[in-house]
C-alpha cells in the first residue's frame, strides 16, 4: 500500500507536459541529420547563430484563397529550430469571411488560441461527445485540450486572425476529414460507407474534392 501510495504522490506532483523536459541550456535542431530521435539531433554549437531562433512568417496575414477560406502558419520546430526540446511553439491561423479550420487533432499537444482580429466560433467535443463551443472576439482567449476534435469558424463578414501557442514544440494535426478521405493508400471505401451510412459514390465524390492538388 505504501508503494502505491508513493506512486499516486509522484503521479500527482509531476509536472503534465506534452514534450519531454530539456537537458541542457539549447539543442538547436539540424533538419538536415539522417540520424531519427525522438525531436531532431542538435546541431553542433559552433554552428548556432541567432537565425536558429528567429522567424518572421507571423507578421503578416496568409491567403485565405482556398477552400476552407483559412490558412495555418506554423512557427514550430521544422521553421525555428531553436526550438527543439524547448516543448512550445506557435502558429497564426488567419480566416476570410466564413472561414473554417475545419475539425481536427492535435496528438502531442494542448492549445490555447489568442484572438488577434474577429469574432470566431470555437468549439471541441469530448470523449463522451459533448460539445464544448463559444463566441471568442478580440482579446479573448479559449482553450483546446490534448487530442480533442476542435474546430473554429468565422461567421463574420470581415477577416479574423489568431495567434495559437502550444505545449509542443511540433504538436502535429490531423484533418478528420483529409485523414479518413485523403489517406495514402486510401481508407477502404467499405469502412467509410459503414462508419458514414452513405453510399459508395458519396465517398468517391468526397475522396475527390478532398484529393491533394497535382
Amino acid at each position: 500500500m505504501k508503494s502505491i501510495a508513493v506512486l499516486a504522490l509522484v503521479l500527482i506532483l509531476s509536472p503534465v507536459m506534452a514534450d519531454p523536459d530539456m537537458l541542457q541550456d539549447i539543442c538547436v535542431a539540424d533538419l538536415n541529420s539522417t540520424v531519427k530521435v525522438n525531436g531532431f539531433v542538435c546541431k553542433p554549437a559552433a554552428a548556432v547563430n541567432e537565425t536558429d531562433f528567429f522567424f518572421a512568417g507571423l507578421a503578416k496575414p496568409g491567403a485565405t484563397n482556398n477552400s476552407m477560406g483559412s490558412l495555418v502558419t506554423a512557427a514550430n520546430v521544422e521553421k525555428i529550430p531553436g526550438l527543439n526540446t524547448l516543448g512550445v511553439s506557435l502558429s497564426r491561423i488567419d480566416y476570410a469571411p466564413g472561414g473554417l479550420n475545419p475539425p481536427h487533432t492535435h496528438p502531442r499537444a494542448t492549445e490555447m488560441v489568442f484572438v488577434l482580429d474577429g469574432t470566431l466560433n470555437v468549439g471541441f467535443i469530448t470523449t463522451a461527445n459533448k460539445l464544448i463551443s463559444k463566441t471568442i472576439t478580440k482579446g479573448e482567449i479559449f482553450v483546446f485540450p490534448r487530442g480533442l476534435v476542435h474546430f473554429q469558424k468565422n461567421n463574420g463578414e470581415v477577416p479574423a486572425s489568431v495567434i495559437a501557442a502550444f505545449n509542443s514544440q511540433l504538436p502535429g494535426t490531423q484533418s478528420i476529414a483529409a485523414t479518413l478521405f485523403a489517406s495514402t493508400p486510401s481508407v477502404p471505401d467499405a469502412v467509410l460507407t459503414k462508419a458514414f451510412q452513405i453510399g459508395t459514390k458519396e465517398v468517391e465524390k468526397i475522396k475527390a474534392k478532398l484529393a491533394p492538388k497535382k
